[in-house]
């Protein structure tokens, strides 16, 4: 009784790595407001997925399977919730060099709930325990390495997606490539959320 921990390693750094809405909203974050002010909403995200892991663990996984409208709801405020981080940063007007200084980022509490409205995010989080866990494993022992595995990804590999979009911000900063660059984030993040709702990506 066990979770197959190296398989899902891999499947996690495929999923936390790769891009979707979480992804694009912190590029997106860090571009217009560069990495280090973009890292408490990093902080959140990261810290979000373990307000879905727990609760699942713990008996939250049943009443989904019961209850299907739930993560359909999920599906659609995340969609908006997530198109509407990207349009707040298309909205500020910089000045060069200034890098929304007069404007505040999004912070922990804004990032915390990304992953709890991202229905891929519930999706790979199930994936964890219906596919690579064995039945009969203790719920402590299989939410505790579900948790640790995707932690330890998301420290990895989330904060890249802040800071390349801080450093694609840095090449075009006071340039009228700028604007272009925040509208194509956007753009990207909202053809992101619309694979999530029709076609299925990545969290």
């Amino acid at each position: 009784m066990s979770v197959a921990i190296g398989s899902f390693l891999v499947f996690a750094a495929s999923q936390v790595g790769t891009p979707g809405p979480a992804n694009m909203a912190l590029m997106t974050t860090g571009a217009r407001f560069g990495l280090r002010r973009a890292l408490p909403f990093v902080a959140g995200v990261i810290a979000g997925k373990q307000l879905i892991i727990w609760p699942m663990g713990f008996g939250l996984l049943a009443l989904g399977t019961q209850h299907p409208w739930i993560f359909e709801t999920l599906k659609w405020i995340s969609a908006a919730y997530i198109c509407w981080l990207a349009w707040r940063v298309t909205q500020i007007r910089l000045q060069p060099g200034t890098r929304g200084e007069d404007v505040a980022a999004p912070g922990f509490a804004a990032g915390l709930i990304v992953h709890p409205l991202n229905p891929k995010a519930w999706a790979m989080i199930t994936a964890g325990f219906t596919s690579f866990t064995d039945p009969g494993t203790p719920a402590f022992q299989a939410t505790l390495a579900i948790a640790l595995c995707l932690i330890s990804c998301q420290i990895l590999l989330q904060p890249l997606w802040a800071w390349g979009g801080s450093a694609l911000a840095a090449k075009v900063a006071g340039t009228p490539a700028e604007r272009g660059l925040m509208y194509a984030l956007a753009g990207l993040t909202l053809a992101s959320v619309l694979y999530v709702l029709f076609g299925g990506g990545q969290a």
